[in-house]
């Protein structure tokens, strides 16, 4: 067929009207499985596909959301992205990918909504931005949180049980009898909360309770979350000759790392020291040993995300009162702290609290 295939070229195969099959492509709920069939059949055979500027004309809605992350050379974000655009598919949506590199422009430029014209709302991952900057996030447009560097923002909120999930961790290894444990990854410092300071207070919390006290010459800081910087890390503290029997990285990259220089310094994982991960992604479940890891519940997030988000485009929905949901997680014991199968060890519930009113 020459030139553009039109609704119409399609209705007139279907034998319907062109409002069935604008019905039908929008998802309309009450057509004939018969009806439907010969439309979608029409779409097939002709390549039909949306003008998206008439779809928007229409119904003002794009059918496209946008996930805007720090960095996808992440394993985790990576991951999440894989795992909201299988979500999306399921609730007919299409992603589109943003990486801001956790830089404090881009991460602004994502709340300005100059380019949200394009997309029906926005999954925001903020690294740079913090409690400062909570006036930026009361947007005009849907959107939904994920994270720990916001709380308060006037909008859903998913996030991980960052505290809860290091503190089992950090007990996992204290019930092995390991007490030099390296918390690779962590800060020392009063800032707002990140996933450094978060999963920090969770291991002193876990540390308190069997009577010992937090180590500064234990917690080792990383510049950024990758495997290169783990093993540097870890590395320089091992070559300083600082007592370690366990390394509990706060994210699986600097656990690959990590695994990284105990192997080239001649340690035996788990005899000499465990090892422990957060994260979950696939990468530990090929390491040798198989690192053991907190699951924060990456799909559940993904899921969760994208339904709130579908829920705040509708306009019948689009009032109801913003929520944070923090998504179940799992300690998963592997090799690297003895177990010779993967083994959950902790579950971790989820919640849901209600936040701020919706605008």
């Amino acid at each position: 067929m020459a030139g553009a295939v039109t609704m119409a070229d399609v209705a007139r195969r279907a034998g319907v009207s062109i409002k069935t099959v604008s019905n039908v492509i929008n998802g309309y709920p009450h057509i004939r499985p018969a009806t439907r069939a010969k439309v979608e059949e029409a779409v097939e055979t002709l390549g039909y596909r949306m003008n998206l500027s008439a779809r928007l004309l229409r119904t003002r809605r794009t059918g496209l959301i946008t996930l805007a992350v720090p960095e996808l050379s992440l394993p985790y974000f990576a991951e999440l992205a894989d795992a909201v655009i299988r979500a999306a598919d399921a609730q007919d949506l299409t992603v589109l990918i943003e990486q801001t590199s956790g830089r404090r422009d881009r991460e602004l430029a994502v709340l300005a909504g100059a380019r949200r014209t394009l997309t029906d709302g926005v999954l925001f991952s903020p690294l740079a931005l913090g409690p400062a900057d909570l006036d930026a996030f009361a947007v005009d447009f849907p959107m939904v949180l994920l994270g720990e560097r916001i709380f308060g923002a006037p909008a859903d909120h998913v996030t991980m049980n960052n505290v809860a999930g290091a503190r089992a961790a950090t007990e996992h290894l204290l019930g092995l009898g390991r007490r030099r444990i390296a918390l690779l990854g962590g800060e020392l410092t009063d800032d707002a909360p990140t996933s450094a300071t978060l999963r920090l207070d969770g291991h002193r919390e876990a540390l308190a309770a069997a009577g010992l006290d937090l180590d500064p010459a234990l917690v080792v800081p990383a510049a950024q979350w990758h495997r290169l910087e783990g093993a540097q890390a870890l590395g320089a503290v091992l070559d300083r000759g600082v007592p370690v029997d366990a390394v509990f990285a706060l994210n699986d990259a600097l656990a690959l790392g990590a695994l990284y220089a105990l192997h080239a310094r001649g340690l035996d994982v788990p005899g000499q020291v465990a090892l422990i991960g957060f994260d979950d992604v696939e990468d530990v479940r090929f390491a040798t040993p198989t690192i053991s890891s907190v699951a924060p519940g990456r799909d559940e997030i993904a899921r969760t995300a994208v339904r709130l988000l579908a829920e705040r485009i509708q306009p019948s929905t689009a009032q109801r009162p913003f929520v944070r949901i923090v998504t179940e997680a799992r300690v998963l014991a592997r090799q690297s702290t003895g177990e010779p199968a993967e083994r959950e060890v902790t579950v971790l519930p989820g919640s849901t609290t209600a936040a701020l009113p919706a605008r």
